[in-house]
């Protein structure tokens, strides 16, 4: 079968589909085939992202709206029900020391970075299992593959590493009914979301001197999904052009 219709008849739910990585994995995934459904944070983004995936041939639908607590992502459970692929590429960034991280701090990144993904994972599969087929793409954080101590962003990575394990359950109990999931840890991601300051900051930290461009995971994971063995089941992916450290 040729790629353009590998993902024919799938319907990819992306959370965070409108901006960043979670946009190109989208557009990627589109190359393959796949139907669209996707979140953004504001209608804005949406109207733009949408606009680009139809010029682009895409079949693409969405809704909008910003999450900051999991009664806020309510829309999401009926879409994730009815996605043959899901894509969790949201979650708030927290860079505290732990000493300064606040209750409130450690309860949204729980739930946003952790239990949310989880809460979709869950949905989706009910779905999935029924149709004997289903893909799943989850974002860690940069050095989440394994557990790590970090110095400013210890809650974040606390919770991000969490997804592996969760990736590693899907595959463990679902990979007979068809179903395979799998982490992506990125490393320093070039995004329109980064300033120049910052940018130039991450890229002199990076192995090669460079950010790792968001383009390349995006098409690596879309591939992935879309390749039928998913040999990789269950996988902890370091996208991260072999950063040691940061």
């Amino acid at each position: 079968m040729d790629d353009a219709h590998r993902l024919a008849g799938r319907r990819a739910f992306v959370l965070g589909g409108t901006g960043g990585i979670g946009f190109r994995v989208a557009s990627a995934l589109a190359g393959f085939g796949a139907s669209l459904d996707l979140h953004g944070g504001s209608a804005e983004g949406l109207e733009r992202a949408l606009a680009s995936l139809q010029a682009a041939g895409a079949e693409a639908s969405g809704t909008a709206g910003r999450i900051a607590s999991m009664a806020d992502a309510s829309f999401a459970w009926e879409r994730a029900g009815r996605a043959d692929i899901l894509v969790c590429a949201f979650g708030p960034f927290l860079q505290k020391p732990l000493h300064e991280t606040m209750p409130e701090e450690w309860k949204l990144v729980a739930d946003l970075d952790l239990a949310l993904p989880g809460a979709l994972v869950s949905t989706a599969i009910a779905g999935m299992r029924t149709r004997g087929f289903g893909r799943i793409a989850l974002f860690g954080g940069t050095r989440t593959d394994g557990i790590r101590g970090f110095r400013t962003n210890a809650a974040y990575a606390a919770v991000k590493t969490g997804l592996s394990s969760l990736a590693k359950s899907v595959a463990a109990v679902y990979a007979a009914e068809g179903i395979a999931a799998l982490t992506i840890c990125p490393g320093f991601v070039d995004t329109e979301y980064l300033d120049e300051g910052l940018r130039a900051d991450l890229a002199s930290r990076s192995p090669r001197g460079r950010l790792v461009p968001a383009q390349g995971i995006a098409e690596l994971v879309a591939r992935l999904l879309a390749d039928g063995d998913a040999l990789w089941n269950g996988s902890v992916l370091n996208a991260d052009d072999g950063l040691i450290s940061w």
